[in-house]
């Protein structure tokens, strides 16, 4: 494995750790994770997250008109 050193500002790197712990992961994880979805082709990634692999394709009837009134309503 490789090492590498980037610079980053302070308060960024503070609050990266607390979210990494926070996760149960290092900083470490999260930016090889966050440059393999960069350079990997997205056909290779499949979809951003699990999340999205679960609900990939429930809306293929689903209207946006429809959807842009639900929002409407919701945040009036």
């Amino acid at each position: 494995m490789a090492k590498l050193t980037l610079s980053v500002d302070n308060r960024v790197v503070s609050r990266a750790k607390q979210y990494a712990k926070s996760q149960g992961v290092s900083v470490s994880h999260m930016v090889e994770t966050y440059l393999a979805a960069v350079v990997e082709p997205r056909a290779a990634r499949g979809a951003a997250t699990p999340v999205l692999d679960s609900i990939r394709g429930i809306l293929k009837r689903a209207k946006v008109d429809d959807y842009k009134k639900h929002l409407a309503k919701k945040y009036r």
